[in-house]
């Protein structure tokens, strides 16, 4: 009796039962309408029995798939496909009912369809995940009904599907060919001129028009009797690490993700980027102690070392100890290597308790540190205030901005570089500062 668990009624097959209830109401002051509405229910029984034999006959048969990513991106649109197939031979109505993972709390997704006889359908829907872990599909379930819309038979595929969450790899595919672009203003990017030269000998080439005088090879000339330059190529195979703060203060959430997420899909994009420079690319983690250490690194498995330890981290809402990740940095960094600090500073005070530490890692190191703009508090000095508690919190939010610009300023005094960025633009502002610094060569 399983095909029982299958049948269910459509709500046609309800109205026309609580009409016929009518009638039979009614028959008792028009005892005319009697006959006529057993007659009624005869040929609402017979259809719904002609109903049950078409939707369940042995030799129909019905199709359905999802198709989805084999891992979600974290903060992207991401696709998930499902095709239809009917093998009746006759047309159908369709509901389709997905049961997509509690943690984007839709309850009443739904799509219909008509299909012809044998007739095929596919439509496509987007999910937007805001933390990494495994999200749980459950069924696919498909009610199909005949023309005569009294019975719908229960068709059920692709039961408990799981699918990894992962930072947004999205994100790093679209950034992918960025290091080598001429046209870095298409992506948001400022041009950066480059200035000196330090940088690696490559060899001694002919002089072409558009070579830098500077470069002329005045012993070279002279051997060949003509025009020769040195050519240089970018220095390679220096330490990039991304420190990501997992502490309480990166949990703030902003569309939906939280700054931890934010800072840990801008890493992926930077460590790609930071390979195909060819330097070397790697990252930790920090709060009480620091962990989630991968060692600075240009191999191909690299990325993947990489994407796999990013999955993992959570935060753990303790005070982040900027003691522990200076003392560590001088322990386990001893080469000379690109820091950049992923974290952030509500307040000037709140910087100037973190101060000395910050400064004593940019004396062997070159440090830049990361942190947010505030964006709520944005919209909120741009609205217009209607009375004076509106205006004093206009007040105290300008006051929060200016300080954040303070703090880039406190940063500048000790040769610390900073980055002062909106959340969703955090990836594109850490991939300019990296080629700026790569194209000054002040590394």
């Amino acid at each position: 009796m399983k095909w029982f668990n299958r049948i269910y009624l459509n709500n046609f097959f309800f109205y026309v039962l609580m009409g016929i209830m009518v009638c039979f109401v009614l028959a008792y002051f028009f005892p005319a309408l009697y006959n006529a509405t057993w007659l009624g229910t005869y040929i609402f029984i017979g259809f719904t029995v002609i109903d049950f034999l078409l939707l369940f006959a042995s030799n129909q048969r019905f199709e359905g798939s999802r198709t989805m990513p084999e891992k979600l991106s974290n903060g992207d649109e991401n696709p998930v496909a499902v095709k239809l197939e009917s093998g009746y031979s006759f047309p159908v109505s369709l509901k389709v009912i997905d049961e997509i993972p509690v943690q984007f709390q839709i309850r009443n997704f739904q799509v219909y369809k008509k299909l012809d006889a044998g007739g095929t359908a596919s439509f496509e829907y987007f999910l937007r995940p805001t933390e990494r872990g495994e999200y749980y599909f459950g069924s696919l379930n498909v009610y199909a009904s005949s023309p005569l819309r009294l019975v719908a038979r229960r068709f059920i595929f692709d039961k408990g599907q799981m699918v990894p969450t992962y930072p947004s790899y999205i994100q790093l595919k679209k950034y992918d060919l960025m290091a080598f672009s001429n046209k870095l203003f298409q992506y948001g990017l400022k041009k950066i001129r480059r200035i000196g030269h330090t940088m690696e000998f490559e060899q001694i080439k002919e002089y072409v028009g558009g070579d830098d005088i500077r470069t002329i090879n005045w012993k070279a000339t002279a051997k060949k009797n003509q025009l020769m330059v040195n050519q240089f190529q970018d220095e390679k195979s220096q330490n990039v690490y991304m420190a990501i703060d997992k502490g309480r203060v990166m949990k703030m959430p902003f569309n939906g993700l939280s700054l931890l997420d934010y800072a840990i899909n801008s890493t992926l994009v930077l460590s790609n980027i930071i390979l195909k420079k060819q330097d070397k690319a790697g990252m930790f983690t920090f709060s009480k102690r620091v962990e989630n250490r991968v060692a600075a690194e240009r191999r191909s498995s690299q990325m993947q070392r990489i994407l796999d330890t990013l999955y993992n981290i959570k935060t753990d809402f303790f005070e982040s100890d900027f003691g522990r990740l200076y003392a560590d940095i001088k322990k386990n960094i001893t080469q000379r290597s690109l820091i950049v600090l992923y974290t952030n500073f509500e307040t000037l005070d709140g910087l100037k308790r973190q101060l000395p530490y910050l400064k004593g890692i940019a004396r062997n190191h070159l440090l830049v540190v990361v942190f947010f703009e505030n964006v709520e508090l944005e919209d909120l000095m741009q609205k217009k205030a209607g009375n004076i508690q509106e205006i004093y919190d206009q007040v105290i939010a300008e006051k929060f901005a200016f300080e954040k610009r303070l703090i880039v300023n406190e940063l500048k005094k000790y040769g610390i570089y900073s980055v002062l960025t909106k959340p969703e633009n955090l990836t594109i502002d850490s991939i300019n500062k990296y080629l700026e610094i790569k194209a000054r060569g002040i590394l």
